[in-house]
This record gives structure tokens, sequence and C-alpha cells, in this order.
């Protein structure tokens, strides 16, 4: 190549050419350095065909690479890839790239790096941010950096820690190669209709197509060693695997089930890794030497030369849908990946979204199933605790009913767990004497109360304020409530009724990383928690047999607001909370708190009733033309100055392009009208499902102007509505 057209790291910029001097061999999909103005940024070769440049500029006007990274290219399949998801979701193509280029410290040769963990010993002289430091970090080790992000001090303080002994330097070798995993290490004994599953799982690996399968199994049934037979397949095909989990908190007890299966861990990939751990994962992926990966959403876009097959565990989670940078839903583009290397994708799950359902009905994907739970265990009952004929004692939450089964369970030295989708002690706290709401100040949100670490906190934004004594309006002292639960406040009612239960509370603020997840689970396994109370981090991979009783504390929470998918979404977190009672052998009991115990999604889980649940959902879906059958694309306008967003976001629904099949609504304030200090304003697309409603946007914005201030971001297949 004389000439290359290269995709630099920097989404405000188009493909641009570039001279390939004498010696340099670079082909497509090769990692440069090029330079821009007086800097030198990273880029990828790309076929000149696929990106099109802004205009055509002589070769006498090219400048030369600088050089080509020591790195594999990034193969033709994620090429398209990032092609197809920049396409449609409308993102800049270099945003996707950065992705797949996520760990820029693996570009560089081999070599050793120094990181840094606690020595155990204590300074002699101790700050509060030294003890908060060392507590945080625990075991923990990375650079100094990365131990000021965990311990939430500054580097200075981590510095001080070296120089006092607390801390000490570690030499870390970045590419030390990863074990293999063995297919027959330690083949399961599957029950009849696994193994059936299983072979035929094994059977689409080996023929090497795309194929879409849905494996439908309840909870508990096997799923995962299921899909694991169809791992040993890709093992034996010297093929690689990528396996999605919607949390980084079920990594931990998935590693230890995998080690268990294959005699060694897979390659981890997930936000909590240091640098040095991305490095040598990045390298190992991209080299073909790591054979399985599981990890986040972000692992879907890593450079994989050999892959075999790709597992969507639990995919009917939303957390698979991005809502920050590009906007993409994993679950999809893990099936467009799938089609462009040409290979098997499982989408496991005990409660399919109702997408997925349609295609399968549609016959574009199989579907097997696994209609029973594993070595002969039952389902758990079910049954709806009416809170108007049988409501909680005043300033108390738990109805008489679900405080007598755990009494119950407790007695039989059984474990149970208390769900409850609403983290911190309470949603709002106000003053009992004037009425002040203490609300975020760069969000539309109130401040929920953390009773357990003493402050106020927006969960939008991350703004955090000590709960005054008095009321900042008002002066009154003393006069502050809070109102309503979360999950701190269930646990003090556990503990005033339970006092000598063990009580642990499961969130994202206590079970932070897949390290607070072993540890978690250790507990539970050795039988040192009686009672969990949790958020939906507790409804999903996780395998309690001691766990009987499963109490929901409030279903109707899910159900609130305009969201298409609340029903839905509802049904899914209660099902799989549920799911969580009676894995062993002793029998599992379910208690859903409601106020409308006659709500279709409360009637369906207490009757079993999934497949009658999902048509009448489907059928009212196919009604309003919302996906599967239509399809939505929000627009989001924001500014620091709310007239900056309202005058765009009417200068764009002004202009708004009147196309059959396609309706506009909007512009309007969003439900988060500001978020992070920004004023937002909203329109949303509706347009049938054939309709090319990307092109439609791209040509209908791209034809306008607004203030550089002011951000217009574009969400296809919104998830949030917020």
């Amino acid at each position: 190549m004389s000439r290359a057209r290269v995709l630099l790291l920097n989404p405000a910029l188009g493909p641009l050419d570039y001279r390939v001097p004498r010696g340099m061999d670079v082909a497509p999909g090769s990692i440069v350095v090029a330079p821009l103005g007086p800097r030198q940024l990273t880029g990828v070769v790309w076929e000149a065909e696929s990106l099109p440049s802004a205009g055509e500029v002589g070769d006498n006007r090219l400048r030369n690479l600088v050089g080509v990274h020591d790195a594999p290219p990034l193969p033709a399949p994620l090429r398209r890839l990032i092609e197809w998801t920049a396409a449609y979701y409308l993102a800049p193509p270099a945003a996707v790239l950065r992705m797949a280029l996520a760990s820029a410290s693996a570009l560089e040769g081999g070599r050793s790096i120094t990181e840094y963990r606690a020595t155990g010993r204590t300074p002699e002289r101790t700050t509060p941010q030294r003890a908060q430091a060392l507590e945080r970090i625990g075991e923990r080790q990375g650079l100094v950096r990365e131990l000021a992000a965990i311990g939430g001090v500054s580097d200075a303080v981590i510095r001080g820690l070296v120089k006092a002994g607390a801390i000490e330097p570690v030499e870390v070798a970045l590419d030390s190669p990863y074990p293999v995993p063995d297919p027959n290490h330690a083949p399961p004994v599957l029950a009849e209709a696994q193994a059936a599953v299983a072979a035929d799982l094994a059977a689409a690996v080996d023929a090497a197509a795309f194929q879409p399968i849905l494996l439908d199994g309840v909870t508990g049934s096997g799923k995962t060693e299921v899909y694991f037979e169809a791992i040993a397949a890709a093992l034996r095909a010297g093929r690689q695997t990528l396996v999605l989990l919607p949390e980084i908190a079920l990594t931990e007890p998935f590693l230890r089930r995998f080690e268990a299966r294959f005699g060694v861990a897979p390659v981890a990939w997930h936000s909590d890794l240091r640098q040095s751990q991305r490095r040598r994962a990045w390298r190992a992926i991209a080299s073909g030497e790591a054979k399985v990966v599981v990890g986040a959403r972000s692992a879907l876009f890593l450079p994989y030369p050999a892959l075999g097959l790709i597992v969507v565990d639990e995919a009917h989670e939303t957390s698979f849908k991005q809502e920050e940078g590009v906007p993409y839903h994993a679950r999809d583009v893990a099936v467009m990946r799938a089609m462009l290397e040409g290979i098997p994708v499982v989408l496991a799950s005990a409660t399919p979204a109702i997408e997925t359902l349609h295609q399968v009905e549609i016959g574009r994907y199989r579907v097997l199933h696994l209609p029973a739970r594993y070595g002969g265990a039952d389902m758990p009952d079910i049954a709806a605790l009416d809170l108007v004929a049988d409501p909680p004692e005043r300033g108390r939450w738990l109805a008489p009913a679900l405080v007598a089964a755990l009494a119950e369970t407790l007695e039989r030295g059984e474990q149970a767990l208390l769900f409850l989708n609403r983290r911190g002690y309470a949603p709002l706290t106000l003053c009992r004497a004037c009425g002040h709401r203490f609300q975020c100040p760069n969000c539309t949100a109130w401040m929920v109360e953390h009773r357990l670490v003493r402050r106020l906190q927006c969960h939008h934004c991350g703004h955090l304020m000590t709960p005054p004594t008095a009321c900042p309006e008002c002066k009154a002292e003393d006069s502050l409530v809070a109102c309503g639960p979360g999950v701190e406040r269930i646990a003090d009612e556990v503990t005033a009724l339970f006092p000598e239960a063990r009580t642990a509370i499961v969130t994202s603020d206590t079970i932070w990383s897949p390290a607070r997840a072993a540890e978690f689970v250790a507990r539970m396994e050795a039988g040192a928690i009686d009672i969990v109370v949790g958020t939906q981090l507790i409804t999903k991979g996780y395998h309690f047999p001691e766990l009987t009783l499963v109490g929901v504390v409030d279903a109707d929470l899910g159900l609130q607001g305009g969201d298409l998918r609340a029903a839905e979404r509802s049904f899914q977190q209660i099902a799989q909370v549920a799911g969580r009672a009676g894995r062993g052998e002793k029998p599992g009991r379910v208690l859903v708190q409601t106020f409308d115990p006659e709500a279709p999604v409360i009637r369906a889980l207490v009757t079993g009733d999934a497949d009658g649940f999902y048509a009448a959902e489907t059928a009212a879906r196919r009604d309003a033309g919302a996906p599967p059958f239509g399809r939505f694309a929000a627009i989001v306008v924001s500014s620091e100055k709310a007239e900056a967003a309202v005058e765009t976001a009417r200068l764009i629904g002004r202009a708004a392009p009147r196309v059959d099949g396609m309706q506009v609504y909007g512009p309007a304030p969003a439900p988060l009208a500001m978020l992070r200090g920004r004023h937002r304003q909203r329109l949303l697309v509706h347009a049938r499902r054939a309709l090319p409603v990307q092109e439609v946007i791209r040509d209908w914005l791209g034809a306008l102007d607004w203030p550089a201030s002011v951000r217009v971001a574009v969400d296809v297949d919104p998830y949030s509505f917020l």
C-alpha cells in the first residue's frame, strides 16, 4: 500500500488518508500511529470502499504514517461490526472503534510494570483519609492512581502511605500466559433433557455457521452447565468463546463454576480490572491465546481472531443496553457479531425478552427448552399478599404474613431473601415543618438518604451531601423525616423484628466488585447469613440451596411511570428473584407484597402463566406498533442553558420530515428535565418496523446547525424513557 485510509480515535474526525512510507508494512486492520497537526494519534487502517472520506486528497499532500503498533490487526468481521454499530446507532465510527482498542497500554510491546499493594502494617500517623484508603484497598493492588480511585483519596495520600511503609511496590509481568481450559477436566452428569440440549448446542458449534439460539430454561434448570458443553466443543475445535454477563458482580461466582468444570478460570473483562490486567487480557484475546472470555457488554468489541461461540447469559437483562457514549444493546450487537463471524450465538434466559420471543415466532431464532429444574427440585410456590387487606403495622413495611414466614424460616435454620429494588434508606427526605424536599442541585431528582454512611446522594449524577441537623429552608431542628423505604430501612426493620438474625444488605453500594461478590457468596454458602435484603443485583445468577423464602417487598414499584416495558420488566425481575428460592432439596416459597393482587403481572406470577402474560403483552405491543412491531428513536437535546436547549429542540421539531409511517412527538421537557447540570428536551420518533429510520434521522439532523454548547444525542431502540 502506498496510501492508507485511517480511522483515528477521535470521534470529531472522519477517516483521513496518509502516505505509507517505503518499508512500512500495513494492511486493513493494522493499528498505526498517525500525525494530526503537532500530535500523534492512534488509528486503524481501513478499506477505502467501506469508509468514504469527505474529499479526495492528492498523494503529494499526504503526510506519512509515523509507525505501526506491535499488536495484531483488527480482524475483518470486527471492522464490519464497528461499521454496522456506528450506522445502526448513529454514532461516530471512531467512538465505536475506541471500544475495540480499550487498552492503550496493550498496544505497546511486552514489559513489566510496578504496581502497589497494602503491606498490612499500620502507619504511625493515621489520618481519616489514610484509614479509609487502606480499608477500601484491602488486598487489591494497582497503580498509584488506581489505588487512589479505589480508596476515594488523592494520589498524594497513596504516595504518603508508600513512604510510611503501609503500601509497597510489586513488579508485575504484563504478558504472562493464561492457562488453557481443559474441555475434558470434569464433565458434568447431566439429566436427560439437559444432555439433549447440550448435544444440540455442541452440534451448532461444530457446524461453524451463524445460528441464533434461545436457551429458554426455568430458573435452576442448569442452563449454565448446558452451555458449558458448547464451550467445551469450541475448545476442542481450537476456537474462542465469549460469555457476556449483565453485571460484574456475577463474574466471580461464574468464574468459580467455570473453574470447577474446566480446571482453570476463564479470562475476565470488566471495568474493575487494573490497567495491567486489561493490557494482559487484551493482548491474549487479540493473539488468540485467551480461549474463553467472560465479561461485561464491552467485551463484545474486543479483537477475537478465532471466535467460535458467543453466549449472552441472562439475555433479557436491561443492563445490556448502554446508556452513555454509544447507546448500543449488547444482546442485539452480539447477534450481529455472530452473523458476521459465521458462528452460533446462544441467548440464555429464564424470562426471555418479548423481542427475542418474536424472533423465535417468525423463525429467525431456534429455541431449546429446559422446562424443569435440575435434580428434581420443584419450582417455588408463589402467593400474593394484599397490602390493603393485610397491611403492615404502622411505621413498618413488612406485612404480618411475611413476618410470620420469616420467623418460620429462621426457626428451621434456613435462609431468606427480601427484595426491594431501591438502594439506600429512603428515596426522599423532607421537612415535616415546612415541607421542604431535598433535591439534587444538578438533576431533577430527589436526594436518596444512605443512613449507613450518613449521606444524601443523587443516584443520577452522584452528588453527595451530609444530612443537615436543621431544615435549610425554615431552620427547624429535628424536623427532617425519611419518606418511603429503601433496602437499608427494610434491613433496620428486620433487625428490630429478629435481633438475633444475621442480616446482609446486597446492592451496588455494598457489592461493587467481583471480590466483594465472592465474599458475599462465601458467607451465604457457609451459612453465616440468615436474611439477605437486596436490590435487582441479587435477582440473577446465584444458587443458594438453603435459601427457601423470598419476599418481594413492593411488587408495584416497577409498574410506576410510563415505560413501555414496565410490566415485562417487573415480571422478569420478580420471576428471577423468585427463582432464588428452593433451588436445593428443600421446597421454596415466594410471597409478593402488592396493593393490586389482580394486576396482570401479579396474576401471571402467582398462577405460573408466563405464556399467557407474554401473549397479552405481545398483543398490546402489536396494537400500539411498539417494539418489536415498530421502532422508537429518542432525540435528546441538552445544554447548560435552558433557553438554548428549548430553542434547539424547537428547531429540530420544526424541521421534522413528513414521512409515511413515521410520527415525531415533542419536543417536551424530558422526565429528567435536568441531568448533571444540563437542561434536557426530548423528541420521540415512532416508526413502522420496515422504515430505515436511521437514514431519515441522519439526513434530518445533518441539515441543521445548532450552537456548539448544545448536545444532540440520538438513542435508537431506547430502553430508558427518562
